[in-house]
């Protein structure tokens, strides 16, 4: 059985002429990835293609530099900038930041005590976090202002909203 998997990111640049590159990701916290063993890369729509990763190194908060085997110079690594990069859940959970707002990935949204679906995606925009549920076969993305949180329960992976009026229906 195939392991979830969540998208933590993209690769954002190669680095040096051996086939380094950078990951940009959001996992909420500076990481270098310790023990990281593969990344699947979006390589086409609806093709996540696994690299098996044989080093990794800090660059700032929220990049890492990786070695990934069989990407060997730079022009094969330049191949996988701006290409997606998604995690299968175990390493997920091992590396994302609880505090950051991708930990809901996952989770079941609870509005009003019925339950609406769970979060399939998280976008953090500048002002305003979105999350991506399917509701009645239909994608929906719903704002998540602290005003709307009722209560998260990270133990059984609820949150917990009171969403206005109609807005399940945009």
């Amino acid at each position: 059985m195939q392991q979830p998997h969540f998208h933590i990111g993209k690769i954002v640049s190669s680095f040096g002429t051996e086939g380094q590159v950078v990951l940009e990701h959001v996992l909420g916290a500076a990481t270098a990835l310790k023990g990281l063993t593969v990344l699947l890369v979006a390589i086409k729509k609806d093709e996540l293609v696994p690299f098996f990763v044989t080093a990794t190194k800090l660059k700032n908060d929220t990049e890492v530099y990786i070695t990934l085997e069989d990407i060997t110079s730079k022009e094969k690594a330049k191949r996988l900038i701006n290409k997606p990069v998604w995690f299968v859940e175990t390493d997920y959970r091992k590396f994302v930041s609880q505090s950051a707002a991708i930990s809901l990935l996952g989770y079941t949204i609870i509005n009003d005590g019925n339950t609406i679906g769970d979060i399939i995606e998280v976008i953090e925009q500048p002002h305003q976090l979105l999350v991506k549920i399917i509701y009645e076969q239909k994608e929906v993305l719903i704002p998540v202002p602290d005003a709307f949180i009722e209560k998260i329960d990270k133990q059984n992976k609820q949150l917990f909203l009171h969403l206005p009026d109609g807005i399940l229906d945009i």
